[in-house]
């Protein structure tokens, strides 16, 4: 059992009211959750403020409260840490009640705009593969060595995130993988974690509704490599013009990957095919399971983490040749009548770029590329005409649909994305709101040896309407419309 002072090291303590000799059995920052013998943390979220709940987390039995600024009733009974900044306060509290678990094992965080998913999933296998107990923390699920965890943000919150790493360490993980969101890099989550490495993939337009300014999206995304200890390593993407960026004020040991730029880590693309590709990695040929330039730079990364992990080179190889994708990323169903499905999670302008681009790349150009797509709602609304002009752009036709559209008017959506088609494309796109209908129209217009890209939701099995979550799998729609038409 923890006492209060054993977990506030590290906390910016500015002034403590009571004593801190006291047994904590549970941190908590929602008051609901909140139960006999919890200390409360009282953090300032985007909707709400932890402070207006202090009091109904001691009624609900909190013996202690961290919080930003003393509360006007004190309770005798309760002790008060008043810190400079609660939320970062949290991470160091949740880190210390578990016994600093990401000192116990080798934490690499992911972090970028697109691909996060898919290399923190490929590093997972790589290292299972190579015969090591292994943690997984993603957008699609949570593993330890195996056993599926389900996953509810792209980053746990630092209470999760802790509990996590602590089972990881009791079950014999030696390494974990983890994407590290800029919502959690801004919001603290991932403060008190000890890394081994972290790895950039690339910064493109997304998360505005939240950060405002793509520079504000940048220094978050560069807040993680800035608290990077020497330590660690440092891996960035030289291809990407922001990678250099990443690494001005880092004091891990830098390094990078690329295909067109000098790199320490270098690939090149041979042969690409929707069954896979072959590409040179450090003059080595290797044949992947996965397909397109984007994967090319995945999978690059992937080996040059390793290396840095002192992993063997030829090992590290063999094992490349056998990694699958994440689920719903670039995800291949073909029906008996030659139409080919591809399902894929792309939901920013330059992700379905790459997608379409790499559609394109393969395909013979007899056939057409239909593109079912859509923008969630609630969310940045700048990236909506961008993703409307680059499927038609790319594609023969688009169907522009409901993603998640949240809170939000699936029609205001819909004509937000209208506004970035040309007029000259407008004859070759419809507007189908029902995701389901949608998809099924897509299918029905195909022809033997069609494509249809499927993008935005990839792995997701829900569709959320008006804050309520509805079962919706695009993968499952297309292969029962599949089925029903052998």
């Amino acid at each position: 059992m923890k006492t209060l002072q054993d977990i506030l090291y590290r906390a910016g303590i500015k002034e403590i009211i009571g004593s801190t000799d006291k047994a904590i059995n549970q941190i908590e920052f929602d008051s609901r959750k909140v139960v006999e013998g919890s200390l409360f943390v009282a953090t300032v979220g985007t909707q709400v403020d932890g402070h207006n709940f202090i009091e109904k987390a001691i009624e609900r039995g909190a013996t202690a409260i961290v919080c930003n600024v003393a509360p006007e009733k004190i309770h005798p009974s309760v002790t008060y840490t008043i810190v400079n900044n609660s939320s970062e306060a949290l991470g160091y509290i949740a880190a210390n009640f578990f016994d600093n678990p990401s000192e116990k094992i080798k934490v690499i965080g992911v972090t970028g705009t697109n691909g996060k998913t898919t290399i923190a999933t490929l590093l997972y296998q790589l290292f299972i593969d190579l015969g090591y107990g292994v943690g997984l923390l993603s957008t699609i699920q949570n593993k330890i060595n195996g056993t599926i965890i389900p996953s509810t943000h792209t980053t746990p919150d630092s209470i999760k995130i802790n509990e996590l790493l602590n089972q990881m360490v009791d079950e014999g993980c030696e390494f974990v993988f983890m994407e590290v969101s800029s919502h959690a890099v801004s919001q603290h989550r991932t403060t008190g974690i000890s890394y081994t490495g972290g790895l950039f993939t690339n910064i493109t337009h997304d998360h505005l509704d939240y950060h405002r300014t793509f520079k504000e999206y940048i220094k978050a995304k560069k807040g993680f490599f800035d608290a990077l200890p020497s330590t660690a390593f440092a891996l960035t993407n030289a291809d990407d013009k922001n990678g250099a960026v990443m690494l001005q004020n880092t004091k891990a040991k830098k390094s990078t990957y690329g295909i067109k730029s000098m790199a320490n880590f270098k690939g090149r693309v041979i042969e690409n095919s929707l069954e896979g590709m072959m590409m040179k990695i450090d003059g080595n040929d290797v044949y992947s399971l996965l397909s397109g330039d984007f994967n090319a730079y995945n999978l690059l990364s992937v080996y040059a983490t390793a290396l840095l992990l002192d992993q063997n080179k030829e090992e590290v190889l063999v094992s490349i040749s056998k990694l699958k994708g994440a689920e719903g990323r670039f995800d291949v169903v073909r029906s008996e009548a030659g139409i080919t499905a591809i399902i894929d999670y792309a939901h920013t302008p330059d992700a379905l770029e790459n997608v379409l681009g790499t559609i394109n790349s393969i395909r013979t150009h007899n056939e057409e590329l239909i593109t079912v797509v859509g923008a969630g709602g609630n969310r940045d609304k700048t990236k909506r005409p961008l993703m409307a002009k680059v499927a038609t752009l790319l594609s023969n036709r688009v169907i522009l649909t409901s993603d998640n559209p949240r809170n939000e008017d699936p029609i205001t959506i819909l004509e937000d994305m209208k506004a970035g088609i040309d007029p000259a494309a407008k004859r070759n796109t419809m507007v189908i709101s029902d995701r389901k209908e949608a998809i099924t129209t897509a299918f029905n217009i195909a022809r033997t040896g069609d494509m249809i890209l499927i993008a935005g939701k990839g792995h997701e099995k829900y569709q959320e309407i008006e804050g309520v979550k509805h079962p919706f799998d695009d993968k499952k729609v297309i292969e029962e419309l599949m089925e029903i038409n052998k």
